[in-house]
This record gives C-alpha cells, sequence and structure tokens, in this order.
C-alpha cells in the first residue's frame, strides 16, 4: 500500500520544490542559450546588407529512392532558383532498376531545366542500390560547384534559398550551413501539426538560437549544405545510418586545431518537407533516430569527444546537449515517470505532473513568441498553431518515452544494422 503524508513526505509544495532543480536545472540552460541567441540573431538582421561580388558554383545532389514524380518538384524548385550563379543539379537514382517512375521523372525535366541560363540537370541511375550514402558519395563524384549541396528527394525550396544559404561563404572559416526545414503537409493530421510545432521550436528557433555561438548540433540530412573541398578532404559521407550527425561531428573534429570554424545555420534558406501523417510511423521514425543517437555518441564516437578535438566550446556542448539531453534525459523523464506511480498517491501524482506540465508550457510558450517576433517569415501561418501548445508537452513526453526504448533495443541489438537509409549487405559489409 502506498502512503502519503506529509511527516514522512513533506507536503505537495515541498515535493515540487524537491523537483524544481530536476525540471530547471536539466532543462533551463538549454533554453536560456537559445533564447539568448535568438536576440542576438534579431539584433543583427538589423544591421545593413553588403552587396555580394562572388556567386560560388552550386552542385545539389539529390538523394533519390522511390519518390516517383514528386522528385520533379524538388529538381523545378532547384532549377528556378533566383540565383544567378552557377546550378549543377544532380538527382542520384538509388536501385534505379526497381525505381524506373523516378528515374523517368528525373529524365523528364532535363530538357526544360538545361535550356535555362547557368543551370545543368544531370541524372545519374545507380542501378546497384546501396543507400543513401551511397548516393551522396557518388553525386560528390560528379559534383564540379565550390559548394555542394546534400538534399532529399522529396523536400522542396524557397526559390531564395541557395542565394541565402551561398552567402555565408563568403566567410572562409564557414564549412558548413544548416537549411531550415519547413513542413510541407503540417495539417494532414494532429501528428503532423505536432511535428510542424517541432520543426519550428527544435530547428528554426533552436538551431537559430545555436548558431549564434557556434555550436549548431546538426546539419539536416535532408537539407545540408558544405563546402565542396573540405568534404572531399573528410573522404566524403560514410558508410551507414545517421549520416547527417555523423559528418557534423567529423567536422567539428577539426575545431579543436582550427577555432575560426564554423558551421552556421540559416533560418531563412528554407526546404519543405513532409513529415510521417500516422502516429505509428512517426514513432518509427523517431525509433530509428534515437536509436542512432546512441550509435554515434557512445558506439563510434565516444573516444573523439574531447576538447582537443572538438573545442572547449562544442566539448562542453555536446556532453550537455548530446549526451545528458539526448541520451540520458529520456530516461531520466521514463524512471522519474514510473517512480511517481509506485510511490505517491493520485493526489500528489496529479499534483506534480501539472506543475511539470505548466513549467514545459510556459518555456514553450516563450519561445514560441520569440521564434514568431524574431525568426518567422510566415507569421500568419505560424500563429495559428499556438492553441496546440497546450497539447504539444503531452506530444514531447511520449517522444521522450519512445527515445529511451529506442535506446535500449540499440544497446542490446543494434539497431542501426537495420535501416531505411541502406540496404543490410551494404552496412554488414562496411566498416559500419
Amino acid at each position: 500500500m502506498r502512503l502519503m503524508d506529509t511527516t514522512k513526505h513533506g507536503s505537495a509544495l515541498n515535493l515540487a520544490l524537491k523537483f524544481f532543480p530536476f525540471a530547471i536545472i536539466l532543462e533551463l540552460p538549454l533554453y536560456l542559450l537559445v533564447l539568448i541567441g535568438i536576440i542576438r540573431y534579431t539584433l543583427a538582421k538589423t544591421r545593413p546588407v553588403l552587396w555580394r561580388e562572388k556567386y560560388p558554383s552550386v552542385s545539389c545532389t539529390i538523394t533519390c529512392y522511390s519518390e516517383g514524380r514528386d522528385v520533379i518538384k524538388t529538381i523545378l524548385s532547384l532549377a528556378y532558383q533566383e540565383y544567378p550563379g552557377f546550378i549543377q543539379i544532380i538527382p542520384v537514382i538509388d536501385g534505379a532498376l526497381q525505381n524506373a517512375n523516378t528515374l523517368s521523372a528525373a529524365l523528364s525535366c532535363i530538357q526544360e531545366v538545361n535550356k535555362l541560363p547557368n543551370r545543368r540537370l544531370q541524372v545519374i541511375p545507380k542501378w546497384q542500390r546501396g543507400g543513401r550514402v551511397s548516393s551522396l558519395n557518388t553525386g560528390l563524384m560528379f559534383a564540379t560547384g565550390e559548394i555542394i549541396m546534400a538534399l532529399d528527394g522529396d523536400t522542396s525550396f524557397d526559390n531564395d534559398m541557395i542565394q541565402n544559404a551561398t552567402q555565408h561563404f563568403d566567410d572562409p572559416n564557414v564549412i558548413g550551413v544548416a537549411g531550415c526545414l519547413r513542413v510541407r503537409n503540417r495539417d494532414k493530421s494532429l501528428t503532423t501539426i505536432f511535428q510542424n510545432i517541432e520543426y519550428m521550436l527544435s530547428i528554426a528557433a533552436g538551431k537559430t538560437g545555436l548558431s549564434e555561438f557556434n555550436v549548431v548540433n546538426n546539419i539536416s540530412g535532408a537539407f545540408g549544405v558544405f563546402r565542396t573541398s573540405f568534404i572531399r578532404i573528410t573522404g566524403g559521407w560514410d558508410a551507414g545510418t545517421a549520416e547527417d550527425l555523423d559528418m557534423t561531428l567529423r567536422i567539428k573534429q577539426h575545431f579543436g586545431r582550427h577555432s575560426r570554424l564554423r558551421i552556421v545555420f540559416d533560418p531563412m534558406a528554407i526546404g519543405h518537407t513532409d513529415v510521417p501523417v500516422t502516429f505509428k510511423d512517426f514513432i518509427k521514425q523517431r525509433w530509428r533516430w534515437d536509436g542512432d543517437l546512441f550509435y554515434i555518441f557512445i558506439r563510434k564516437y565516444r573516444y573523439n569527444i574531447r576538447p582537443k578535438l572538438l573545442g572547449w566550446k562544442n566539448f562542453f556542448f555536446i556532453l550537455y546537449s548530446g549526451l545528458i539531453q539526448q541520451i540520458l534525459m529520456p530516461f531520466i523523464i521514463t524512471f522519474y515517470t514510473v517512480a511517481l506511480f509506485i510511490l505517491f498517491d493520485t493526489g500528489v501524482i496529479v499534483g506534480l505532473l501539472m506543475f511539470i506540465y505548466c513549467v514545459y508550457l510556459i518555456a514553450l510558450l516563450i519561445l514560441f513568441i520569440f521564434y514568431i517576433i524574431g525568426i518567422s517569415e510566415r507569421i500568419s501561418q505560424d500563429i495559428k498553431y499556438l492553441p496546440f501548445l497546450l497539447l504539444y508537452p503531452f506530444f514531447a513526453f511520449i517522444t521522450r518515452v519512445n527515445s529511451a526504448f529506442a535506446i535500449i533495443q540499440e544497446i542490446f541489438i543494434g539497431t542501426h544494422y537495420d535501416s531505411a537509409m541502406a540496404p543490410w549487405w551494404v552496412l554488414r559489409k562496411t566498416k559500419f
């Protein structure tokens, strides 16, 4: 029988105060860092923009597998960019034999694209399926641009995306630019609505804040921009899954020796992607993503997370954001919730959970307001999702619990060997 009295356990208020450091100490520093970064970004936007004298050539590698005619949207959104420089578009069709529809759709764009000035479409059919990394490295072989973009075949882009993304490379210390992803099918279901909020807060707002301190946590695999020469020096993308985080960490391992190197996030370099519509598909996607986190941080790079390679700033940030926030926090939240139901009566449980809910809701509201005021370029579109913030903490809680179980499965089974990003014969036959 569970007992709960004020003499043994203290009042509900005391329990809330005991919980207070857990909620604030582990989460608040990241919120504060992001908010300060957003303020810095917003103030910097008032500075005059210098006229560009150079427009570097750009190679857009598009990884394609089963997009069908949707790849046409991606190709044409790149071909009709408002960018005076040269753009080479390289759709790499993985497993082109079984993906004849995607190959045919890409080939149908050649005449329209190649008649445009400073545009070239070069379709690469890769008959043997080798996975996403294989497609990226194939595109790298054919790339002629000073800047290379790693893009998904189901992602389209605003027509000023390349203009906004490439301007950062005027600084020779910039190695990579993380693009901003928006949810294209945001109103398909309640699941897509919550993912849309997540993309606004964690990608657009979160990475904007982190970029101001040069601690961007990841360059998205669906939308990454890199200095081609640097990617070739690193040997291209590594085989396996979570290739985006893998490449980000490999770039950061040069920061210790070259402290001026930078990874930038630009919230105005915008791509639009589709997210899982059903909750089941969303959980499956995050199961893979979260399991890969443990593989990257613990299995593959545990000996590389040190200040000599990363520099002190990124070393501490990876310890905090990568290991504590992404690996440990799902377990802390899950175990704490289970302990509540074991140790305390219903009234205390409800009180504590309401306290946690209110803390997170207030933090979300503040972050959302900062995002709307300082970052959003589609305010009327974004503001209508404000009421859904009331339910978003429950969605975030479920994703954290799911992450804990995904990490457990990765620890004992090694699920990174079973990935939709590459066939098993690729994963089993490489050092991955």
